[in-house]
């Protein structure tokens, strides 16, 4: 006896539902633009290259222009500062690259504020500031960078209220004073408050300055001393606050029709469907209906395929249900009757004086051993309907295989085949051979003498007519002899059971049973019109 298969159950614990994950990919994606802000300190970070190249080249500028002056308008008498760094080797360009990092280099403090000059610049020099004093103030007014112009002392010659005071102090301008340019960042401390937004930015509290020689006769003969805070995203973003308002409105709005998409497509067609699980588990008929919606194509596809299991398994709990009445009201005719005879001769050989004649016993004990092999029978024909419901699907073979022991197991019958024998057919020769053997035993007991197998290819499977010469299906009959238990021949043993397992057998395979139409009247023998798959294989086209 086999083992009964445990149940099989899905292991219990924690998993994310589908609207736990269809939320945390919404809040995900609502979560992005908010998360990019921090990244905008790579772009602040560029934003401060920027700045620095733009001050160099400015800075270039002026230093060229104070450099022409001083060699046209500074007498060589006037001394100048320490002896400039020569280049390590001759070459064309100097460039002078951007190098201040953000998230690497130390932010300074504010810068110093001016000292008194300890001795007053040349008046060759502040001479040079007053002529430079105009364009400096224009190239301020349309780059908004500050400028300064230093003497070879550090002292301011040129640039708004600290003319005359000295930067000497400062460690760029320090730097600068030796022949080496230099840039810093700083604290930026504005007069104005900064807005909320501002607080995100690092950059926004900074300030670029950059320190640049000017480098007359091998000497430092002065410094173009540039300073400016860079552009910032977010002072845009404060501007356009209105404009970022509506943005973020229409993510969040975007975010809620996702969130509605996901639950009218996937989990409301999911939770409808473990409802109906459960509903069809506990009994409930009324689950087998199509649900309301199904979202997608693909979970209108999952529906069907589980409104069509649901419904094969429900037609199969009542076929067990018919089929097991069936079977008891079968299995009762024939034990009542081996009961009472069995009864009546114990009675007999009980009683004091047996009235029993040996022809009666005989006749009991005749009905016991008929009613014993009618059981036999059907228990035999229970047995091969189970085999032909759970037959094995694989194979291929054809019907010239599956009829030619036919002639050999039925001698009563003259066998005739014709049409498209040599056609393959999904079902293995065992099985094709139970199909034919039920349906060539049927006719034999049905008083047949010929039996004729005619096979032709229609569309992808190959149909099969199958025609006896006996006296035919009445038609009071012909909607009933696929029943199981049906028979016209109860009393010469015939237990109804042989159609039932044919059609069990060819409903495994994919294929299926009929009675043909056969208006004659009386029937001219019987015809069933047998349907097979074809199998892919075809040796025909090898």
């Amino acid at each position: 006896m086999k083992a009964r298969a445990a149940k099989t159950r899905i292991v219990r614990k924690w998993r994310p539902s589908i609207g736990l994950i269809v939320t945390a990919l919404v809040m995900t994606a609502l979560a992005l633009p908010l998360a990019g802000l921090f990244f905008f300190r790579i772009y602040e970070n560029q934003l401060i290259h920027q700045t620095e190249s733009e001050l160099i080249g400015q800075s270039a500028v002026l230093a060229m222009v104070m450099r022409r002056e001083i060699e046209a308008g500074v007498s060589t008498a006037v001394p100048l500062g320490v002896e400039a760094p020569t280049p390590a080797a001759a070459e064309p360009y100097e460039p002078i690259m951007p190098t201040l990092d953000l998230t690497r280099d130390e932010l300074l403090g504010r810068r110093p504020e001016s000292q008194p000059s300890p001795a007053p610049a040349d008046p060759a020099f502040v001479a040079l500031g007053a002529r430079l004093a105009p364009d400096l103030a224009e190239t301020q007014r349309m780059t908004l960078a500050g400028f300064r112009l230093l003497d070879p002392n550090g002292v301011v010659i040129a640039g708004r209220e600290e003319v005359g005071r000295s930067l000497a102090n400062i460690e760029e301008v320090t730097e600068a004073l030796r022949g080496r340019f230099r840039s810093v960042m700083r604290l930026r401390v504005s007069k104005h408050e900064a807005p909320p937004l501002y607080s995100l930015s690092r950059g926004t509290g900074v300030r670029v300055f950059t320190a640049t020689p000017v480098v007359v006769r091998g000497r430092v003969a002065g410094v173009v001393y540039a300073s400016r805070t860079p552009s910032n995203v977010f002072k845009s973003f404060y501007d356009e606050r209105g404009k970022v308002a509506a943005a973020g409105s229409t993510i969040i709005g975007l975010a809620l029709l996702i969130g509605f998409v996901f639950q009218r497509t996937i989990t409301q067609p999911i939770n409808e469907l473990r409802r109906r699980t459960a509903a069809i588990a506990r009994g409930d008929r009324t689950a087998l209906r199509s649900p309301a919606h199904y979202g997608t194509a693909e979970f209108a596809q999952l529906s069907q395929s589980f409104l069509d299991m649901a419904a094969a398994l429900q037609n199969r709990s009542d076929f067990i249900a018919t089929f097991a009445a069936h079977v008891s009201h079968e299995l009762k005719s024939p034990l009542t009757a081996i009961q009472g005879a069995a009864e009546l001769l114990r009675d007999d050989l009980e009683a004091q004086e047996r009235k029993m004649s040996d022809a009666d016993r005989r006749r009991f004990l005749d009905h016991i051993v008929a009613d014993t092999g009618r059981l036999t029978a059907i228990v035999r024909r229970l047995r091969e309907l189970a085999r032909a419901e759970g037959a094995a699907t694989g194979g291929v073979t054809t019907l010239a295989a599956a009829v030619a022991d036919l002639g050999c197991a039925f001698p009563a019958l003259r066998i005739h085949s014709w049409g498209d024998l040599t056609v393959p057919i999904r079902m293995s020769v065992e099985n094709a051979r139970v199909v034919f053997a039920h349906l060539a035993d049927n006719a034999a007991n049905h008083g047949a003498t010929s039996l004729t197998v005619s096979a032709r290819l229609q569309g992808e499977a190959v149909c099969v007519t199958v025609q006896d010469d006996g006296p035919g299906v009445s038609c009071a009959n012909r909607a009933k002899i696929f029943y199981s238990f049906f028979t016209t021949r109860r009393e010469s043993g015939g237990t109804g059971m042989g159609l039932a397992i044919v059609r069990a057998m060819l409903h495994a395979h994919g294929g299926s049973i009929d009675l043909a139409a056969d208006g004659a009247d009386p029937p001219r023998g019987a015809a069933f019109v047998v349907m097979i798959p074809e199998a892919e294989c075809n040796p025909r086209s090898a």
